[in-house]
Formats: structure tokens, C-alpha cells, sequence
């Protein structure tokens, strides 16, 4: 009983929640139209993107994600760059998405200055997925100084995975910085380097994994009298 009653109510409630955002949405024209009207559409694209209070229909969500996003809520811009990236309510287009993910990190519109103080740098996720498509390539060239830039700045904003997407970045940067120094120690003939960089070799550290270089970086420090490579390659040959 208790769990139908409060069933109604939270139907009742998103109902209500929906003529809200929808009479806010709809509200004064393009010339009149102020932040709050704006952040209404967005609120309204929700409602038919989760079917919250309405029936779901996801190209009515996309065209008041856009209305909201062109509007200047920060939000909108957000949402629509997911709906390009994912393809919903429209066709994928992975720059536009790029475009739109990159003024919401930006902050949209600044001349709005009664913005929440959360959001005064932009929107977090938007900075996290525009580090994305810098790290992967999504719809714009790669680059890994912006995507540790605007992972960083959404890292400070509280996002976990940009905490993890960062990790990963500089793990990758440290691991090339290692590979680098036993390769140059190794070339210099120092069996513990040479005993190393057949171990980055073999696990793919800093570099990609090759066990035929492996395997010969591993028979050069054996040569030079390397104690430990001689035992790794034995167990290298047994295993092979």
C-alpha cells in the first residue's frame, strides 16, 4: 500500500515537475529569453530523454537541448554534446560534439554573472569530456597537453574519473620517461639497464611489448655477467 501511494506521488510529482519546465521552456522569445528560461529547456530535454512525467522521446529531447545550449545554459551545452556524441535524438557527429563539449567547459556564456559559484569555471563533465575527446581524438586532432589540462581542472572540480583518466596519462608519461633512461643506459652497455629494458619489452612498459627485443636485451646483460638476467633468462626460455 505504502509502496502504491508513494509510486503516485512520485508520478504526481514528475508530472508536475514537467508542465513546470515546459511552461518555463516555452516562456518569452529568443530576444527576451534570460538564463532561467534557458536552464528550463534543459530541465525540459530530461524530462523527455529519462521520460520523467512525459512519454520518452529523445528528438524532442536533442531540439530543447539545443534551444537551452544556443540559450547559454552550460547544462545544455553538456547534454548537447553527449546527445552528438551518442547519437541521440540526431545523427553521431563526433566534432560537434567536440565543439559543444568545449564552450560548456569553457563556462558558456560569462557575461551571465550571477552564475552558482560550482559553475563559475564551467561545467566539470564538460571539462572531463573535452579532455576526452583531446586524449582520444574526438572529433578534433590529439592532443595530450589539452586533455591534461582540462582533465586537471576537472580533477580540482571533484570529477573521479578524471582523477583516473589523469593517472593513466601520467603513468603513461612516466613509463616513457623510464623506458627512454634504460634504453640510453642500456645502448651505453650497462647490464642492470640492459637487464631492464628487456623487462620493458617483455610487460610493454613505455613502450610496445616486443619478447624477440625482450629476449635479446636479456641475452646481452646475461653476456655481461648480469646475475639476475641470467636466472630471468632462463625462465624467459622455459616459459617460452
Amino acid at each position: 500500500m505504502l509502496t502504491r501511494l508513494f509510486s503516485n506521488f512520485n508520478e504526481n510529482l514528475e508530472e508536475k515537475n514537467f508542465q513546470k519546465y515546459l511552461k518555463s521552456a516555452k516562456k518569452g522569445n529568443a530576444k527576451t529569453r534570460n538564463k532561467l528560461d534557458s536552464d528550463g529547456q534543459c530541465n525540459l530535454s530530461r524530462c523527455y530523454q529519462l521520460d520523467s512525467g512525459t512519454i520518452k522521446d529523445e528528438k524532442k529531447a536533442f531540439q530543447w537541448y539545443m534551444k537551452s545550449a544556443e540559450g547559454g545554459s552550460i547544462s545544455g551545452q553538456y547534454n548537447l554534446g553527449d546527445c552528438y556524441r551518442n547519437g541521440i535524438g540526431t545523427i553521431k557527429d563526433e566534432e560537434k560534439a567536440f565543439q559543444w563539449y568545449l564552450k560548456s567547459a569553457e563556462g558558456g556564456d560569462k557575461s551571465i554573472q550571477w552564475y552558482l559559484k560550482s559553475a563559475e569555471g564551467g561545467s566539470i563533465p564538460g571539462q572531463y569530456n573535452l579532455g576526452d575527446c583531446y586524449h582520444n581524438g574526438i572529433g578534433t586532432i590529439k592532443d595530450e597537453e589539452k586533455a591534461l589540462h582540462w582533465y586537471s581542472i576537472s580533477v580540482e572540480g571533484g570529477n573521479s574519473y578524471a582523477q583516473t583518466s589523469l593517472g593513466k596519462i601520467k603513468k603513461t608519461k612516466d613509463e616513457e620517461k623510464i623506458f627512454h633512461w634504460y634504453l640510453k643506459s642500456a645502448e651505453e652497455g650497462n647490464t642492470d639497464g640492459q637487464n631492464k629494458l628487456g623487462y620493458c619489452y617483455l610487460l610493454g612498459i613505455g613502450t610496445t611489448n616486443d619478447d624477440e627485443k625482450a629476449f635479446q636485451w636479456y641475452v646481452k646483460s646475461a653476456e655481461g655477467g648480469n646475475s639476475d638476467r641470467k636466472k630471468a633468462l632462463r625462465w624467459y626460455l622455459k616459459s617460452s
